[in-house]
């Protein structure tokens, strides 16, 4: 499986350096969370298995990798973090914050229209408001990157890539246990858009009247690609 690589971004508006307390109990709220998550079945385009979660975010956290595959070729890869702090966090304005790099290589030709950026950005939050749930605080960046080959590496051709880091503040329900397994949800129809595949049958989690009046909701779309292929 192809991990997202690098360092998170400090879209989790700094949550103070805390670390895990090895041997501490965890609490309800964070278990709960955490389980919708590994009960989650996110399709079979998408494989999905937990990681190793950051250390000093918050006192709690747990962490998923996924690559979206089609055949051979991944398509796109990503992390999502989910982040706890009983105590909350001024900058969160709740108890809980999901973390998320996204990345895919895009063509050309999309990679240079203008308007990628903004687009992208839609991506996350029209995902989320198809499916009707509640967020807050929501801040990230889009990336986009060339990459020419030269010497050893000339026979390669040109590449570009797209990517999204991003955080937000899950609505907390009963218990002051956010839906994640929504949320997750929304976050696979983000790596299923950045990766040029049609939006999956949303037959899992809350729907909001824009995600039933069709595919994509609200969301802004680019013409859809296939990509990265195998070389």
């Amino acid at each position: 499986m192809a991990a997202a690589q690098g360092q998170f971004s400090d879209h989790s508006n700094d949550a103070g350096g805390k670390e895990n307390t090895p041997g501490a109990p965890l609490p309800p709220a964070f278990l709960a969370a955490v389980e919708a998550l590994r009960a989650a079945r996110p399709g079979q385009e998408i494989e999905i298995e937990p990681t190793r979660a950051p250390q000093r975010l918050a006192p709690h956290a747990y962490a998923l990798e996924a690559t979206v595959v089609d055949g051979e070729d991944d398509l796109a890869d990503g992390r999502l973090v989910l982040l706890h702090d009983p105590a909350g966090h001024e900058g969160w304005h709740g108890t809980f914050r999901l973390v998320t790099l996204v990345r895919a290589e895009l063509e050309a030709e999309m990679a240079a229209d203008p308007l990628l950026p903004d687009v992208s950005w839609s991506w996350l939050t029209g995902a989320l408001e198809a499916r009707g749930l509640g967020y807050g605080e929501p801040s990230g960046t889009v990336t986009r990157a060339g990459s020419h080959y030269f010497g050893g590496l000339a026979e390669r051709r040109p590449s570009n890539q797209i990517e999204i880091r991003a955080s937000w503040t899950p609505r907390e329900g009963h218990g002051g246990v956010p839906d994640t397994a929504a949320h997750l949800a929304a976050w696979c129809d983000l790596l299923r858009q950045i990766a040029g595949l049609p939006p999956a049958t949303r037959d899992y989690g809350p729907q909001s009247a824009a995600a039933e009046a069709g595919p994509g909701g609200g969301v802004v779309s680019l013409p859809q690609r296939r990509g990265p292929q195998a070389t």
